[in-house]
């Protein structure tokens, strides 16, 4: 079957189950845009800028499961390069595609815009192939080929793939299958897996103490489902890395809260650290998640599944697919196999009735308490880096909600982006995004395109004067933490001529609570500036703040007085 190879490439695309693709026109990858266009399964949502649209195309593909974007060749690629890199680091599958020069213009080295002027073509590419698993520049003899080996390629490592697809050769038509293409998935070697079941069934049925600790690739590689029922039927109490929140049930009695090292409650800390079976999936303990590295954990009692192999011990198993693995562990259960759960081991107790509103200033702890009640089953809540994600992480998700946020990379901006890219993706589940005033004037014009696609989440916009994690940290009075203190809720206005917001200035609990209570009959974009103290924060914040001044800066760095 001949076809053109931008339509062969946006075929595959949609195969793969993305519908929505981001970026930013420019005229070498127009011909591909029009491709786009055609295709009826395909929509392309412009973004304000390329590093917009690659934190849109993050927040797609969490929500979504994969996603893809399209720049135009250097100034477009190096501009969504921070958000790509924010990908790779989170195991985020995102399809990078470049509108590049004409081929005939590459292979002449000719002096083009958009590049260095210097003949050289190579230089974007080895930009892109630091953040990116796979990466092909696409001709007419090898496009079959390399756009099935990418797509695959993201696909199994769950991180972004990079395409150059020259302006030239995009309606040059290609033999191609009829066949879909289908996503692979890595298959174990059958022997290493009986062996890995074999061995970890009897330790589990051994044991008199076991813990079920996460990480975000149980929710990356879609093993959710399989990690609770093996929660469940073994009755094995889980904790959760700060990456992998909300990816298992909050309100199960099996949750067991959030580990920390260190910064545990105790109760988490004792379950995961005392297990006389830990059993980890997908660990890595970075410093945010491990409380700067203070993370107590037994290799000789720790059974560590990864996405294609494991160790049991210290003991090496390759060959090894975490879904095939976890299977064979569920199906070997037995009603003896059964062990004692601890329940709210975490010391979290989850708030069922909203406290008392006051004409008092709202403060952290109150604005939190509130936001507890307030989150409903199904919603999709999206945390940015600083004050919102520490007040989140305290809290405990209702039954269903998913939580999206960027605690490894943690570029600042990320989230009202990534709010855009997850309700394309699920348009008819509730949004709510927590975004701080510092943070949200990097991205703030992505508010434009939520505004323009008619979108209707709920933005909380906290408005801490400044970079409240950063004054933290070092410089509480330093000029270098403040920014501009913006109109904020006269922005959504601004941004839009059809009356599609509603903007709300609250700085009390009464002011807060009221809002909140008409939120039923609003049917439109709803934006609430949070008006709280510079230096409030979270307590945990509080904490994390001090020891990483201390971590960074050494015995003889700088200190607030």
């Amino acid at each position: 079957m001949k076809m053109q190879i931008g339509a062969f490439l946006a075929r595959r695309l949609a195969e793969s189950g993305v519908r929505h693709i981001f970026g930013v026109p420019g005229d070498f990858n127009l011909p591909l845009l029009e491709q786009i266009e055609a295709h009826p399964l395909l929509e392309f949502t412009g973004n304000c800028n390329e590093l917009n649209a690659a934190y849109a195309a993050d927040g797609y593909a969490r929500t979504a499961g994969i996603s893809a974007l399209v720049t135009t060749y250097g100034v477009g690629d190096l501009s969504a390069i921070n958000g790509i890199a924010g990908a790779y680091a989170e195991n985020v599958p995102v399809v990078h595609i470049t509108g590049a020069p004409p081929l005939h213009a590459m292979n002449s080295r000719a002096l083009l815009h958009h590049t260095l002027a210097d003949g050289a073509y190579g230089n974007v590419n080895r930009c892109m192939a630091e953040f990116t698993v796979a990466q092909a520049r696409i001709t007419p003899a090898n496009a079959l080929f390399e756009i099935d080996r990418v797509l695959n390629e993201c696909w199994l490592e769950r991180r972004p793939v990079h395409l150059q697809i020259p302006s030239d050769v995009t309606h040059l038509l290609i033999d191609t299958p009829k066949k879909a293409l289908v996503l692979s998935e890595f298959c174990s070697d059958p022997e290493q897996l009986e062996y890995a079941r074999k061995k970890i069934v009897d330790l589990l049925r051994s044991a008199t103490s076991t813990t079920l600790l996460i990480d975000a690739e149980v929710g990356r590689f879609g093993v959710a489902d399989l990690v609770f029922r093996l929660a469940e039927k073994w009755g094995i109490p889980y904790a959760v890395l700060g990456p992998a929140k909300a990816i298992l049930p909050e309100t199960s009695s099996l949750f067991s809260g959030i580990y920390v090292g260190a910064a545990s409650s105790p109760g988490t800390r004792a379950l995961v650290e005392e297990a006389d079976c830990l059993v980890g999936i997908g660990l890595r303990f970075t410093d945010t998640s491990s409380g700067l590295f203070s993370q107590h954990i037994d290799i000789e009692r720790l059974i560590h599944l990864r996405r294609h192999d494991l160790d049991i011990g210290r003991e090496p198993v390759p060959g090894v697919a975490l879904r095939e693995i976890l299977r064979g562990i569920l199906d070997a259960f037995t009603p003896g196999g059964q062990r004692q759960s601890h329940a709210n081991a975490s010391g979290v107790v989850p708030v069922d009735n909203h406290p008392d509103a006051t004409d008092e200033h709202l403060t952290q702890t109150a604005l939190w308490a509130r936001v507890q009640c307030f989150l409903k089953p199904g919603d999709i809540v999206i945390g940015e880096a600083g004050t919102s994600h520490s007040g989140l992480s305290e809290i405990r998700f209702p039954s269903g909600a998913d939580y999206i946020a960027q605690p490894i990379w943690g570029s600042i901006g990320y989230s009202l982006p990534a709010l855009l890219g997850s309700m394309l993706a699920a348009p008819s589940r509730r949004h709510v995004l927590f975004i701080g005033d510092g943070s949200f004037q990097l991205t703030a014009q992505e508010l434009s395109t939520i505004l323009r696609c008619d979108l209707r989440p709920i933005i909380f916009l906290i408005n801490n004067d400044g970079y409240t994690i950063e004054r933290l940290i070092l410089g509480k009075n330093s000029r270098y933490n403040d920014v501009n203190a913006w109109r904020y809720s006269e922005l959504p206005y601004v941004l839009d001529q059809y009356n599609r917001s509603i903007s709300h200035v609250v700085s009390t609990c009464l002011e807060l609570e009221d809002v909140l209570q008409h939120l039923s009959c609003i049917d439109k974009l709803l934006f609430i500036e949070v008006r709280l103290a510079r230096m409030d924060a979270p307590e945990a914040l509080k904490s994390f703040s001090a020891n990483f001044a201390e971590f960074d800066y050494g015995r003889r760095g700088p200190r607030d007085e």
